[in-house]
């Protein structure tokens, strides 16, 4: 085995690097980029013949798969927070501000109302009788919390 580390070229880290990106598509979330990276950093390295020692190519492999990866997270974590439509995926977000009229009262301030095809869970401050428009002012999970409104507020 360790004749087979000895002869290490730049081909074997080639082709590392190309079966770790073909395994990153396939599904690794992002963790096999750096040690893609790494590894075609190394095959240049290897190419040069800067580092000729299969231990410190192995050791420079490590290092280098680490700082990669480490990288390669905070970039992406920094790009992944960054959005468009931060409230997409919160469909209880984006209808805070809708103005509405209750279908039904609101016994002891819990009740439900339709928006749209949906049927969402309600919490007023007091009890509102069926008619009365309201406003989403907030959410809390997948309940909307409401209160009465009037055009002269």
């Amino acid at each position: 085995m360790a004749e087979w580390f000895s002869e290490l070229t730049q081909w074997h880290w080639l082709t590392l690097g190309v079966v770790l990106l073909i395994l990153e598509i396939i599904g690794a979330s992002g963790f096999l980029i750096g040690l893609a990276v790494a590894s075609f950093v190394l095959a240049g390295i290897a190419a040069l013949e800067l580092i000729v020692s299969w231990q410190y190519q192995l050791l420079c492999f490590a290092a280098l798969g680490m700082i990669f990866t480490v990288l390669y997270w905070r970039i992406f974590r920094r790009f992944n927070t960054q959005s468009d439509e931060p409230l997409m995926n919160d469909r209880a977000a984006q209808l805070i501000g809708r103005r509405l009229r209750l279908d039904s009262t609101l016994e002891n301030g819990q009740g439900r109302v339709q928006i749209g095809d949906t049927f969402w869970k309600v919490e007023a401050d007091d009890e509102l009788a069926t008619g009365t428009r309201i406003e989403i002012y907030d959410c809390e999970g997948m309940t909307l919390k409401v209160r009465p409104f009037s055009n002269h507020s």
